[in-house]
C-alpha cells in the first residue's frame, strides 16, 4: 500500500488489501467420513447477522462437500453475497464450495479474533456484491476480494475493539435467549390454549370444514435476472413462527401468475417443502399488489362465520398440528415432501366460539409483541455491532 495514503491515518494505523493480511484455506477432504469428519455446513445452515452456526448436517447422511474448516475459523458465503451469511467455526466440518474459509496470515498483524467483524461490515459486503458475476446465483470471488482495502488498527488497539466487539455481541446473545424464551412461551400458549381447547364450548371439526371451499394452487415461473416490477414468493417466506417478509423472486406478470396475486391478509401453507419445512403457515401481511405466491404454497380461505384467520393459523402452528402435517406429508425425495389438498381438509381440531377466539387472541398479540420487541432490541444491536467495526475500522482517518 502506498505511503500517500497511509499519510491520511493515525500514526500506527496502515491501508492494506484483504489479500494481505488474510489468507483462503485450501484444505481439502476426498472421504470425509474416512478422515472422521461428522458434520458438514452448507449456505442454508448459515444465519444472516449470527456469526454462530447452529445448524450443520451429518456427513454420514451423504454429501459431496470437500472444503475443511477448523474452529476458529471464518466461513464466508461467496454465493449470493447480499445474503451476508457469515460465521465462526466452533467445531470442525466440511463446507459448501459456495462458502470460503477465511483466516489471519499472521495473528501478531491482524488478530484472528477481529476477521469475523471485518467480514461484516457494509464496506466488506458492498464489495463482495460489487465483484460477483452471474445471473441467478451470483459469486464473488477470492481474487476480488482479496483487493478489499480497508485501514488496519495497531495491535494494541484491535485488542480493544475485539474486547468492545465481544461485549456487545454478548448482548446480542443474552437478548437471543430472551427471543427464545418469549418463542417457547408463545408455543406453549398455542398449545396449549388452542391446540388442547377444553375450555368452554368447542366442537370437533376438520380443516375443511371451516374453509371456503378448497385451498387455491399458486403459480411459479423460472426466476428473471432483470427487476420485471413483479414478483413471487420463495420458500423461506414461510417459517415455523409464520410469514417472513423480503423473500421475492421477479417473475414475468403472465395471466396464470397474476391469478395467484396475493393480498394482505391471505393464508397461506407450504404444501411442497423440505421435511422440516413442509406445511410451514404464514399470514401475507405487506402491503403490496406485486406479489404472487408459488406452486409449492396453497391459499386457503377461512369462513369468517366460524373462524378466524389468524386463530386457524395458530392451530395450524401448533405441535399437533405439526405432527399430524408432517404425517401426510408424502414423496419418495429424502429432500423434498408433498402435502395432499384432500389429506390436508381432514385434520382435525377443536374448535371453539368466535368470541372465546378473540379472547385467545388478545393474549397471543401480548405474546407476539413481547417477541417483536426483543427482536428489535437485538436487530439494534446486531447494526451496532457492525456499526462499531465500520467506524473503527474508518477511524484510522485523521479528519474523522
Amino acid at each position: 500500500m502506498s505511503d500517500k495514503n497511509n499519510k491520511t491515518l493515525r500514526p500506527g494505523w496502515r491501508r492494506v488489501k484483504f489479500g494481505d493480511v488474510v489468507r483462503l484455506s485450501k484444505a481439502r477432504s476426498q472421504d470425509p467420513l474416512a478422515d472422521g469428519i461428522e458434520r458438514y455446513v452448507g449456505l442454508e445452515h448459515l444465519e444472516p447477522g449470527d456469526l454462530r452456526i447452529r445448524s450443520w448436517g451429518s456427513v454420514a447422511d451423504g454429501v459431496t462437500f470437500t472444503s475443511v474448516f477448523q474452529p476458529g475459523q471464518v466461513l464466508f458465503g461467496k454465493r449470493r453475497a447480499y445474503q451476508r451469511k457469515v460465521a465462526v467455526a466452533n467445531f470442525s466440518g466440511v463446507c459448501s464450495g459456495d462458502i470460503y474459509v477465511l483466516e489471519t496470515k499472521d495473528a501478531q498483524v491482524l488478530l484472528p479474533q477481529l476477521l469475523p467483524f471485518i467480514c461484516q461490515t457494509d464496506a466488506f459486503f458492498d464489495h463482495a456484491v460489487g465483484t460477483s458475476a452471474g445471473s441467478l446465483s451470483p459469486r464473488t470471488n477470492w481474487t476480488s476480494l482479496a483487493d478489499f482495502e480497508f485501514a488496519l488498527p495497531p495491535q494494541d488497539e484491535q485488542e480493544s475493539l475485539v474486547r468492545l466487539l465481544r461485549n456487545a455481541t454478548d448482548a446480542a446473545q443474552a437478548q437471543e435467549n430472551c427471543i427464545k424464551a418469549a418463542k417457547g412461551l408463545l408455543q406453549s400458549f398455542k398449545n396449549e390454549a388452542i391446540g388442547n381447547n377444553n375450555a368452554g364450548i368447542a366442537k370437533d371439526v376438520l380443516l375443511g370444514d371451516v374453509l371456503l371451499g378448497s385451498p387455491d394452487s399458486g403459480c411459479s415461473a423460472p426466476p428473471r435476472d432483470a427487476d420485471t416490477g413483479y414478483f413471487v414468493l420463495g420458500l423461506a417466506a414461510l417459517s415455523r413462527h409464520g410469514y417472513v417478509t423480503g423473500d421475492f423472486k421477479p417473475v414475468e406478470p403472465t395471466s396464470k401468475m397474476l391469478s395467484a396475486k396475493l393480498s394482505k391478509g391471505d393464508l397461506l401453507i407450504s404444501r411442497s417443502n423440505t421435511p422440516d419445512r413442509v406445511g410451514y403457515v404464514g399470514i401475507f401481511d405487506d402491503e403490496r399488489d406485486d406479489v404472487s405466491f408459488p406452486d409449492t404454497m396453497m391459499r386457503m380461505k377461512p369462513s369468517p362465520a366460524v373462524i378466524d384467520p389468524i386463530y386457524l393459523e395458530a392451530v395450524l402452528q401448533t405441535t399437533s398440528a405439526r405432527e399430524f402435517l408432517m404425517r401426510i406429508a408424502a414423496g419418495t425425495s429424502a429432500s423434498m415432501k408433498k402435502i395432499n389438498r384432500a389429506n390436508l381438509l381432514k385434520m382435525p381440531f377443536r374448535l371453539p366460539s368466535l368470541e372465546a377466539q378473540r379472547a385467545a387472541l388478545e393474549q397471543l398479540h401480548s405474546l407476539r409483541a413481547t417477541v417483536l420487541l426483543q427482536r428489535g432490541r437485538l436487530a439494534a444491536t446486531r447494526s451496532l455491532i457492525t456499526q462499531i467495526s465500520a467506524a473503527a475500522l474508518a477511524g484510522g482517518q485523521k479528519n474523522v
